[in-house]
């Protein structure tokens, strides 16, 4: 294994990262969304809402732990390869690898997340408009 492998996780590594802030960033728009409409709103629907959305705050830390844990570990390979200690170079890299993986499956486990919180949204939507049908009757 050359120093030249694990320079090739670099790129990927730090697009994830920046994907899992712009996520995080989307998670506390929401979260003060919600909380200035919290006043007028369904207490039970606002509830749910809080629930998916601290289960999504608790992914999207555990995606950007793992994801810098990768990082780090890459770097760390990278620096290990360069004083030709191979074999440390390439646990390192697998390390590396088992961290990034860890982090797409918390990052898969966030949109499973993502879209039940759509759905409850839309399930809103479907119910006030039932009861404004309703109520034009």
């Amino acid at each position: 294994m050359t120093l030249t492998t694990p320079a090739l996780l670099f790129p990927a590594i730090s697009l994830l990262l920046l994907a899992y802030t712009n996520r995080f960033l989307t998670l506390a728009q929401l979260i003060r969304k919600l909380a200035s409409e919290e006043r007028g709103q369904d207490h039970e629907l606002a509830a749910r809402q809080i629930l998916l959305l601290r289960q999504r705050i608790s992914l999207t830390k555990r995606m950007q732990v793992a994801g810098v844990l990768s990082f780090l570990l890459c770097t760390l390979s990278m620096f290990a390869l360069f004083l030709s200690l191979e074999l440390l170079g390439m646990v390192l890299f697998g390390a590396s690898l088992i961290s990034l993986s860890t982090s797409l499956v918390f990052s898969l486990w966030e949109v499973m997340i993502s879209t039940n919180a759509l759905n409850v949204q839309l399930q809103d939507i479907e119910m006030l408009n039932r009861q404004s049908k309703s109520e034009r009757q």
